[in-house]
């Protein structure tokens, strides 16, 4: 975390990560060499223009794509594929419609192979933990967006995994309901220190939740700079009142804006 002494050994290792689509007219080179260490517990934010690889590397480190070249390692092995123990939040919800809250949160903890009692235990934790526990029988359908986006958040959460791993998780809510999530989100990181990998479009947000705001450049996508965020937590939303909060939100936003008007030419 910022200001802390930090692990000689490193959660992630992104080394020279290279990903080249086909396009319709031609190779698109979506990420170009990018490099990165994440060390353990920390809440990693990335923010950059539209299109420069954000998401991609997300998916690389999830497992659900594969690099052109370079390579990431988790706990220092390769990652080959999905795992448990990344948990992945998307910005839609990918919740199972037929399925209730609580089936919801306990789909992977019976991929654990976790007792009847355990997967009931467990997922109950997680829903108290996001304020649900009065919708443990409801089906998506019944849910608000941002109900939704709790049940996926516990879902990620109840496995337990390692690194969680979230692709603007908060982008399709309203001002409100994202902000309160926020919150809940710092509350339950403080609680349970994940190693969390966030892609957000939202300056401030990654402000308020980061040890560490990653910037992209522009395509094709590679690491422009990295800023220790040094305001202590725990943090709130009167967090974004300090002068120290608007300077960083100052010199990120131009950064960003840079790496947009680039993209632009």
């Amino acid at each position: 975390m910022a200001g802390e002494e930090r692990n000689l050994t490193p959660k992630v290792v992104i080394k020279d990560v290279k990903k080249v689509y086909e396009g319709r007219n031609g190779p698109v080179v979506a990420l170009n060499g990018a490099n990165l260490e994440i060390q353990d517990n920390e809440f990693i934010c990335v923010v950059g223009p539209s299109g420069c690889g954000k998401s991609t590397l997300l998916n690389i480190l999830a497992g659900l794509l594969e690099p052109t070249s370079g390579e990431i390692l988790v706990d220092g092995k390769p990652v080959e594929g999905t795992s448990v123990d990344r948990g992945v939040v998307f910005q839609q919800y990918a919740l199972f419609p037929w399925l209730a809250v609580k089936k919801n949160v306990e789909f992977g903890l019976k991929l654990q192979k976790k007792s009847k009692e355990e997967c009931e235990e467990i997922a109950m934790k997680y829903i108290k933990m996001v304020g649900l526990e009065k919708f443990t029988n409801s089906y998506p359908k019944e849910l608000s967006g941002g109900m939704k986006q709790r049940v996926a958040i516990a879902r990620a959460y109840a496995v337990n995994p390692s690194l969680l791993l979230m692709d603007e998780p908060f982008g399709a809510l309203d001002a409100q309901t994202r902000t309160q999530l926020q919150t809940e989100l710092l509350k339950t990181w403080e609680e349970e220190k994940k190693t969390c990998f966030f892609i957000t479009h939202d300056v401030e947000e990654a402000i308020l939740l980061a040890s560490r705001v990653v910037v992209m450049s522009a395509r094709p996508g590679r690491i422009k700079e990295v800023i220790d965020i040094d305001i202590p937590y725990p943090r709130d939303q009167e967090s974004k009142m300090l002068p120290r909060f608007t300077e960083l939100k100052n010199y990120i936003w131009n950064m960003v804006y840079k790496e947009y008007l680039e993209v632009q030419k």
